[in-house]
């Protein structure tokens, strides 16, 4: 077998810090499948309390979380963004149609593993798109929310869907992802953050994105969503997957920027 190629001028320091960040993000991703343990033993609990709290005729009324000015809850009519899928596949599509290559994503604005993955490889990512070599299908994640409470996964999921209402998607993702508070911390869960945030793009914090953000006009497809994600089987995000490989399948050795743009490249030209 050929030595592995390495690009002239690239040190060894450098190759090491490569292998630390892949380190971290495996540690994160291992971080979140505890956590996806926990919540399903927080599911059962809560299953079990549900069912005794029928049987002797208790209502339960359950509030937003939050400081007040957090949207409606998920139920309601399904109402799928402006561009996006809908249906069982709930996605925000970002790039040209006619790109050879897809990257599918699943992701929770409240998970660092997620951070990691858009600081390491977003970049990469958007000059793929901007060139018109690959679409992105962005889902929306709220596990998050589920496993350790709150709501600022799915409030953050809405916003971001009310900025694709408003041509706005990309730039509010990546907003998001720059200024996501510590996981113990459920700063999204306030709409006034997350409309804040909005005032860093140009031209989103309008009254009708914050209308949208404020009444949650988007949140049941939110909930469709992390229904497809837990139906798809998936057990952590982010999940990644290039034309339909798992990028991360192999934990030691995931594929790097550089190896996702040359495949993306080299499908472009084929």
């Amino acid at each position: 077998m050929s030595p592995r190629f390495v690009p002239a001028g690239v040190s060894d320091k450098n190759r090491e810090g490569k292998r630390t960040a892949r380190e971290r993000l495996a540690e994160e991703r291992e971080r979140q499948r505890s956590r996806d343990k926990r919540k399903r033993t927080v599911i059962v609990a809560a299953s079990i309390v549900a069912v005794l709290g029928i049987a002797a005729g208790i209502g339960i009324a359950l509030g937003n979380a939050g400081d007040g000015d957090t949207g409606t809850d998920a139920a309601g009519p399904v109402v799928v963004p402006s561009g996006a899928n809908g249906d069982d596949g709930p996605a925000i599509p970002v790039g040209e149609d006619t790109a050879k290559s897809t990257l599918v994503v699943w992701e929770d604005f409240r998970c660092p593993a997620c951070k990691n993955f858009e600081l390491q490889y977003r970049d990469t990512v958007n000059s793929l798109v901007a060139g018109g070599k690959l679409r992105v299908q962005y889902h929306l994640a709220t596990i998050i929310d589920n496993g350790m409470g709150g709501s600022g996964s799915l409030r953050s999921a809405n916003a971001a869907a009310c900025a694709q209402d408003a041509g706005k998607f990309p730039a509010y993702h990546d907003v998001l992802f720059e200024n996501q508070p510590p996981e113990s911390e459920d700063a999204f869960a306030r709409n006034s953050r997350l409309i804040d945030l909005a005032g860093k793009v140009e031209g989103l914090d309008t009254p009708a994105f914050r209308t949208c953000v404020e009444d949650g006009t988007h949140d049941s497809w939110v909930a469709k969503s992390q229904e497809a994600f837990e139906k798809a089987g998936l057990t952590g995000t982010p999940t990644v997957l290039l034309d339909g490989k798992n990028i991360f399948a192999d934990t030691n050795d995931p594929m790097t920027p550089e190896e996702l743009k040359a495949q993306v490249e080299k499908a472009a030209t084929a």
